[in-house]
């Protein structure tokens, strides 16, 4: 790996990670704003620039941005988070300036043509109506404004039909100039890239962005948790349990990352042994931790009959709270061991390795080494992912969503106020 690194008068990052055997590259840019960054009547406008990112330009149009990126067997999409943008691109080493000159195109000079941003809302109506038709997708749109009520990051990225139909192209263009800033932006790039060349190129094309850092989002807050049933004519209950986790930047996330992957981030995992193989009551069931820069959301997620639901959520109260107590050698030792084996796979796909080092500038303001990354890993022992644990149950009440039909809903629920949290709370001390 030949990890490189320059910041440009603006204060725009580029980082890159040149693999001479690939004869491919990917680049992107990542910018750090995303839908908690949005004030009330922008609710969903971070979403609706990243569509209208490929809409066209001042010297291209839509079909003009893609065919040029296909006609070279490219590819080119977006994405858009709570904290970050990214647009990104794969393409043959050759045509590398080509996707840093269409990407710089669409941020610098894109067109807000009022046809295609009508046009784009609609579609993004429909993108709306499709997610809350799906359930699993739904609970998670539920459960995170039960924990970060009445606040941005707590909203749906999507937005709504209502503020939608706020959004103008003077409305998108004053969000781009206020938010879209030179500290504030990283051009990753991993492949068949050469870095110089990188720099020249993007020095020059994103000059204009401003060199003064945009305005910080307000810091989120956590709930005070509680639970909700959403009563749905499904086949399904789909039970979502949130809890506070640990930001970015905290010394125990690694542990509280194994912690989670001990409880339900594999076919090994404890909830998936207990809950599945040997009790059969769901298909899907795993957690997951977040980090934010000011915040974290663990969360967990299964689907059951409905019948079947109280006794769901009754089982993984119990593996949750004896898990926190009971983690074994074996387990820290196999959990660690699949983050590992994740991080090393990762560096084997120039896209995801691009993705990667923006998202350390973002969150550290520089590209974590292997080295650090495996180290950060290896030093997490029973005892501090028994702490992170605690730490994470004593933390917040639990916010708790139940999605679907039956009476067992609200009993499922209920359930979980059986986490631990005096007992945890008592064990930190």
């Amino acid at each position: 790996m030949a990890v490189e690194i320059t910041k440009l008068p603006s204060g725009l990052t580029v980082v890159t990670d040149a693999m001479p055997h690939l004869e491919t590259a990917a680049l992107g840019v990542w910018t750090g704003v995303g839908g908690r960054d949005e004030k009330l009547d922008e609710h969903g406008i971070s979403h609706l620039l990243e569509h209208m990112a490929f809409k066209g330009t001042a010297s291209r149009t839509a079909r003009e941005i893609v065919e040029q990126i296909e006609a070279v067997g490219g590819d080119l999409n977006a994405a858009t988070s709570s904290e970050s943008t990214a647009y990104y691109a794969r393409v043959l080493k050759a045509d590398v300036p080509l996707a840093i000159d269409v990407l710089s195109d669409i941020l610098v000079s894109p067109s807000f043509d009022t046809e295609e941003l009508e046009r784009e809302k609609s579609v993004i109506v429909q993108e709306i109506g499709a997610a809350m038709d799906t359930p699993d997708d739904a609970v998670f749109e539920y459960v995170g404004e039960l924990a970060y009520p009445d606040q941005p990051m707590g909203r749906s990225l999507l937005g709504t039909p209502a503020t939608l139909a706020t959004f103008t192209r003077d409305k998108l263009r004053g969000y781009l100039t206020t938010h879209y800033r030179g500290p504030d932006m990283v051009v990753a790039a991993s492949g068949a890239v050469d870095h110089a060349r990188i720099v020249a190129d993007v020095e020059q094309r994103f000059a204009g962005f401003s060199a003064d850092a945009g305005p910080k989002p307000v810091p989120a807050q956590f709930g005070k948790g509680g639970s909700r049933v959403v009563r749905r004519d499904l086949e399904q209950a789909h039970l979502t349990l949130a809890l506070e986790g640990v930001p970015q930047s905290d010394p125990s996330l690694f542990s509280l990352q194994v912690f989670t992957s001990v409880l339900g981030g594999g076919m090994s995992s404890r909830l998936f042994q207990e809950v599945r193989e040997k009790r059969g009551l769901c298909y899907s069931i795993y957690t997951f931790h977040q980090p934010y820069s000011d915040t974290g959301f663990f969360s967990l997620y299964t689907g059951t009959d409905p019948s079947d639901a109280p006794e769901m959520m009754e089982v993984i109260v119990d593996e949750m709270n004896e898990a926190v107590e009971t983690l074994t050698p074996e387990e820290i030792a196999r959990a660690k061991a699949q983050m590992k084996a994740g991080l090393l796979m990762a560096l084997e796909s120039c896209s995801a390795r691009a993705e990667q080092l923006a998202r350390h500038v973002l969150s550290y303001g520089r590209p974590l080494s292997i080295e650090e990354m495996i180290a950060r890993i290896d030093n997490v022992t029973v005892e501090s992912a028994r702490d992170a644990a605690r730490a994470l149950l004593a933390r917040s009440r639990p916010a708790v969503v139940a999605l679907g039909s039956g009476r067992g809903l609200d009993k499922a629920a209920s359930f979980a106020e059986g986490l631990a949290q005096p007992k945890a709370r008592a064990l930190l001390h």
